[in-house]
């Protein structure tokens, strides 16, 4: 394991504690009966209290010293008097546990009394302190100086890789996460006061079913058969509507082995819902009602920021059919086309397109290129082709599509609904069309035909209309988050680069690693500009990276560049 000079002084630190006979870890409970936003919102003076949390900031002043508690609800100053804590001659506790064994990112108990300092700030004046917990590695806590903010935790790989560090120096970060909370609890209400029941379906399913998209694939030992990681959960649902259940709704974990972007996550939320005897027009006035609840439980209003835009969830939101859509942004009418006629048009509105794609795929291509970044506002999109919903029905008044819709909100998809499709003759026959895709090469096409779902379906399914939401792209706008990875607590990352546990690096070392790595590949000249290290330091600190086989320097005709190892 490599030490900075700081982690191995800590460890100096934790030897010396139980030296004195203290456990820096103790296992009994802690009686905090008060955290910091209470003691303010009711504040009295000389009021007891027991408060725990971690060491934010010290400032130690000889026998007095004010200190930062940071809990779960915010910070409060804690003042430590030597005279107090330790009231006979014994002044150790004082003078060499809190001002030389204490360290920032500590956790620790305090028992103490309330008062206000002379300028007005509330504080906890300490009877007593129990080191709860030693934190061997220094947080990275910003810097202030003059009000300028200095080796701010800001960099997103790393607040992702370690978002144990991120909320612990950048509080704010919390506040998106209870907002996500907010808004599950919202719609979890919204629905089961409308009398739906939540359930839970299987995760590891034998055919992974419900959706387009390439699942990740497991083996059962004991049964001797693939499982696959559960892509959506629609089948499953609407098995329940037809044993009997009027509506019912799942926030699922969903998987998918595809690819990484500011919107896409291989695990995320989709919350699906099945509403017997209902129809895809019931369904988009449900979600409007549905979503103007939501935003207003989780920012009070139905307004939000996303970006440069100003988005409003406030009901009714236009409605404006896929045909039409294309027909207003391209020109062309893909109404009555035959695919070779839609792969030309395609082409010629120099869209990437492929002899593996059906017409569905290249309408799609055509929505998703020429179309569906235009959508700010709330917009549903209606009436999609059959080729692209091989689970919807028929739509009532043109058997060429289907009763579809999709909510975009600032050009991304965030909710998809249909009409179901309960006859199982037709579902049978759009099974076996997706294999004949995927036959022809569309990875995304269902290689399955899931038998047991269309006995199900013979049984007889009632009129359904079901609704998945990504849970996590409607918090990205309800918060004003770009990135997907800003709205999920551990994002998917690329494994973190090791080094071999015999090489020491410096700290100037590992900050020029640091930078080299996200790079990849740097020019060495940008690289010594990044680094901020004088003449001296960086000779002796990218000499010391290339001698130790970690980074290395390549000439090329371009000049010379630095890659790690």
């Amino acid at each position: 394991m490599q030490l900075s000079e700081q982690e191995v002084v800590r460890r100096e630190k934790l030897t010396k504690l139980r030296e004195l006979g203290i456990n820096p870890y103790p296992a009994d409970l802690f009686p905090v009966n008060h955290n910091s936003k209470q003691i303010k919102e009711s504040f009295t003076e000389e009021k007891q209290v027991i408060i725990a949390g971690r060491l934010m900031s010290i400032n130690v002043q000889g026998k007095a010293s004010f200190a930062q508690l940071q809990d779960a609800e915010g910070k409060i100053q804690v003042y430590f008097n030597r005279d107090i804590i330790c009231e006979g001659d014994d002044k150790t506790k004082y003078n060499d546990v809190f001002k030389k064994l204490l360290d920032l990112g500590d956790f620790v108990g305090i028992e103490g009394e309330l008062f206000t300092t002379k300028v007005g700030e509330k504080t906890v004046r300490v009877k007593d302190f129990t080191l709860l917990s030693k934190a061997l590695k220094p947080l990275p806590l910003p810097k202030e100086k003059d009000g300028v903010v200095f080796d701010a935790f800001t960099d997103p790989e790393m607040r992702y890789r370690q978002r144990y560090a991120d909320l612990a120096v950048n509080p704010h970060v919390k506040d998106v996460f209870i907002k996500r909370t907010k808004l599950f609890n919202a719609m979890r209400s919204f629905f089961n006061e409308s009398g739906y029941f939540e359930v839970e379906t299987p995760i590891l399913q034998p055919i992974p079913g419900g959706a387009a998209a390439r699942p990740f694939i497991t083996h059962h030992n004991s049964l001797d058969i693939p499982l696959y990681m559960r892509i959506a959960n629609e089948l499953y649902l609407k098995r329940l509507i037809v044993g009997g259940f009027d509506g019912v709704y799942e926030f699922s974990k969903n998987f998918r082995n595809e690819g990484m972007d500011r919107t896409h996550n291989p695990e995320f939320t989709a919350m699906e819902i099945y509403v017997a005897y209902k129809d895809y027009n019931w369904m988009m006035e449900f979600c409007e009602r549905l979503l103007e609840h939501c935003a207003i439980a989780v920012n009070g209003t139905t307004k939000a920021t996303f970006g440069e835009h100003e988005i409003d969830f406030k009901a009714p939101y236009a409605r404006v059919t896929m045909a039409d859509a294309i027909k207003h942004f391209t020109g062309f009418d893909i109404t009555d086309k035959t695919e070779e006629e839609i792969f030309a048009a395609a082409k010629g509105m120099e869209i990437e397109v492929d002899a593996t794609m059906g017409k569905g795929k290249l309408i799609d291509e055509i929505f998703g290129e020429k179309c569906e970044g235009n959508y700010i506002q709330p917009t549903f999109i209606t009436d999609y082709p059959k080729e692209m919903s091989p689970l919807c029905k028929e739509h009532r008044d043109n058997p060429e599509l289907t009763e579809r819709f999709e909510l975009m909100v600032c050009g991304k998809e965030i909710a998809n609904a249909y009409s179901e499709l309960n006859d199982p003759i037709d579902q049978r026959e759009r099974f076996e069309h997706q294999l004949k895709l995927a036959a022809k090469g569309d990875d995304e096409a269902t290689e399955f035909i899931d038998f047991d779902f269309l006995r199900a379906l013979e049984y007889g399914m009632p009129p359904t209309s079901g609704m998945g939401i990504g849970m996590d792209r409607l918090i990205m706008f309800l918060t004003n988050n770009q990135s997907i990875q800003e709205v999920l607590f551990f994002p998917q990352m690329r494994p973190e680069q090791r080094i071999a546990a015999d090489v020491i690096l410096t700290d100037e070392e590992k900050s020029l690693l640091d930078i080299i790595t996200k790079a990849e590949k740097i020019d060495l000249v940008e690289l010594k500009s990044q680094s901020g290290l004088s003449n001296k330091k960086w000779d002796k600190t990218i000499k010391g990276l290339t001698k130790k086989d970690v980074a290395k320097v390549s000439k090329t005709d371009e000049g010379l560049f630095v890659e790690a190892l």
